[in-house]
């Protein structure tokens, strides 16, 4: 590696280890009130590394060096933002996209490369970070990244068939333009993000309101994995708590927000959303957020919603659902047709259409 650029490689790691703190209180920008001890930075007889032996560098960990591809290719000025799979599958099948040339083919469309393309800096990053892997066609990354607006997000490289993948596409971004413009400006309010993925949602949150307390729950690990380097290199303060909805948070939220997985059982987490049509996760959750919300709280609710002969069925059942816990609701159809291929699927055999719907759930004083 030349001198130059192995410096470069060594600061962007260092941007997170610098803002490492030893006492316990925080572990670089992303990960708030992390136990020392787990992470191995505190010895069982001999209290925190660093204090016995201060001439020991400490080791770059994977969430740190997640976080510095993320850094890497925002000082490259890299954006690419993610279709769906049919785009992708088009685009990639065009003649002379056999291989990546340059960041978006490797990043975002997710071709395989070869030695050289990449800056050596980089790759050294993706090593550290176990992303990088030998395929056929030379090499390529395990994860992609995508852009909204000037912030970055790492999530699982195309094609998305692993049960614990990472998802990001049109609907992030839907999900991100519904629940911007309906944040609280207090500070100090708890926001929890469940079923956080990414983590795309609350970060976008917490760089739109820096005021708030954010929280992100998931059950799969490697999302909450990937959720916390997100949060590290976009300089969101958050907490990642592994869970399903808002089970592992024991405070009551002031804002919940969710985008759950809406699509009839694939037995992919990111997409299993149970029910029958696919509802049964939105309905779970959105009860479960009417209980816990703090007096005057709001759920931001964008999901699927089954339309089956003319009748949201999702809308019906979250009316009933909020007039028997004494919440208002305000929906709205954000796209009209959305997945209209897994209309061929038995599941949907009486389905018209699955809409995109935002939602809006006040708890009363």
């Amino acid at each position: 590696m030349r001198p130059l650029l192995q410096l470069r490689a060594a600061s962007l790691i260092a941007h997170g280890l610098e803002k490492k703190r030893l006492n316990g209180a925080a572990f670089g920008p992303g990960v708030a009130g992390t136990n020392p001890r787990a992470l191995g930075l505190v010895s069982a007889d001999r209290g925190p590394v660093g204090t016995v032996r201060q001439e020991a560098p400490l080791s770059p960990t994977k969430t740190e060096a997640l976080a510095g591809v993320v850094r890497w290719l925002k000082g490259a000025g890299y954006q690419f933002v993610t279709p769906g799979n049919g785009t992708l599958r088009t685009v990639r099948q065009r003649p002379g996209n056999e291989r990546a040339r340059d960041l978006r083919g490797v990043f975002g469309w997710s071709l395989p490369f070869e030695e050289g393309v990449l800056d050596r800096a980089l790759v050294e990053l993706m090593r550290t970070a176990g992303i990088l892997v030998r395929c056929d066609s030379g090499l390529r990354s395990k994860v992609r990244v995508s852009s909204v607006g000037t912030a970055l997000f790492l999530h699982s490289a195309y094609p998305t068939t692993q049960a614990d993948a990472v998802f990001f596409g049109p609907d992030t971004y839907r999900f991100a333009r519904f629940v911007l413009p309906h944040l609280p400006t207090d500070h100090g309010q708890l926001l929890v993000d469940i079923g956080a993925g990414s983590g795309a949602g609350g970060i976008l949150a917490g760089r739109a309101r820096p005021g708030l307390r954010v929280v992100m729950t998931d059950v799969n690990g490697s999302a909450l994995e990937l959720a916390r380097a997100n949060a590290s290199a976009n300089d969101v303060v958050c907490e990642c708590v592994e869970g399903s909805g808002l089970e592992p948070v024991a405070e009551a939220p002031d804002v919940i927000i969710a985008n759950p997985p809406f699509i009839a059982d694939r037995g992919q987490t990111y997409q299993a959303g149970g029910g029958g049509r696919g509802e049964g996760v939105t309905l779970a959750w959105a009860k479960d957020g009417m209980s816990r919300l703090n007096a005057g709280g709001r759920m931001l609710l964008y999901a699927g919603a089954p339309v089956v002969s003319g009748r949201d069925v999702l809308r019906e059942a979250l009316l009933h659902e909020a007039h028997e816990r004494s919440c208002t609701l305000d929906y709205e159809e954000i796209d009209p047709d959305i997945f209209g291929g897994e209309l061929r699927r038995p599941a949907y055999a009486d389905v018209d259409r699955i809409a995109a719907i935002g939602a809006v759930i006040r708890r009363g004083h």
